[in-house]
């Protein structure tokens, strides 16, 4: 049986898309419900529902690409 794995989308400008089975631990090692197979976590760090977008990098302008950023050297 070959087991699903998760796939992570970071989204310009927005949150990072989590699409599939995984198990959301806060630092504590406590489990976050997340209650569906595809969520979108912040990360912008403004959301209300944290660790989940809930879209507030639209107001905020957050800026980050959905690649790798280059580093400055």
């Amino acid at each position: 049986m070959e087991r699903e794995i998760a796939t992570i989308t970071p989204y310009r400008d927005g949150p990072l898309l989590v699409r599939g089975p995984v198990r959301l631990l806060d630092q504590d090692g406590a489990e976050i419900d997340v209650g569906r197979e595809t969520i979108a976590l912040c990360r912008c760090g403004k959301s209300r529902t944290r660790p989940f977008c809930d879209g507030t990098h639209k107001l905020t302008r957050f800026s980050a690409p959905s690649g790798r950023e280059a580093r400055g050297g």
